[in-house]
Parts: C-alpha cells; sequence; structure tokens
C-alpha cells in the first residue's frame, strides 16, 4: 500500500467515524455537511484499488460499512421525521384543547 492510497483510506475512515458519531447525536444540520464530500473522499480510495494499491476486500469493507450507515441514517432520519409531525400535532391539539377551553370559560369574548 502507498501512501498516498493509506492517506487516502484513513481520511475515508475518519469521515465514516464522523459520520456516525453525527448520528449518534442526530445532528442533521453536521450530517448534511459531512456527507456533502463523500464521494471525493472515495474517489481516491477506489483509483488506489484499480491501481493495486489497496486491497480490495479493504474497500469493500469501507463501503459496506458507507452502505449500512445510509440504511441506518435512513431509518433514524425517518424515525425523526415522524416524531417531530407527532410534536407538531400534538401543539396543534394543545392550541385547539387551549381556544375551546377559553371560549368556553368565557375569556374569549370574540
Amino acid at each position: 500500500m502507498t501512501n498516498d492510497a493509506h492517506e487516502a483510506l484513513a481520511r475515508l475512515d475518519e469521515r465514516i467515524d464522523q459520520l456516525q458519531r453525527a448520528l449518534e447525536a442526530r445532528d442533521w444540520t453536521r450530517l448534511g455537511e459531512l456527507n456533502a464530500d463523500v464521494r471525493t473522499l472515495i474517489d481516491p480510495v477506489m483509483d488506489a484499488m484499480e491501481q493495486r494499491q489497496l486491497a480490495p476486500t479493504e474497500v469493500q469493507k469501507r463501503l459496506r460499512t458507507l452502505e449500512q450507515f445510509v440504511q441506518k441514517a435512513d431509518s433514524e432520519a425517518r424515525e425523526a421525521r415522524d416524531e417531530a409531525r407527532e410534536a407538531l400535532e400534538q401543539v396543534g391539539q394543545n392550541r385547539k384543547a387551549a381556544s375551546t377551553y377559553a371560549r368556553v370559560s368565557g375569556r374569549d369574548r370574540s
């Protein structure tokens, strides 16, 4: 493995770790920032593999990890979206109940 290939693999490993930490923290903004240039980190690794500077098994391992990460991130993003929707629905129900209470109790004279 050449030094450049090793560095490319190390950069990809670091990004995968950063992505996983951001997902654990449910930091969607950070995830978007980190994800924006993942392709630029994968390309040098793929090039090094094609030039036989990296073993295909090492590259496949990282790609599988990224695939699993994407599946988990998608699942957690859907869950977060559903939680946000439920919270907004609850806020709407609470406002409606408060408005009804105000009308019934005579506080709302409109």
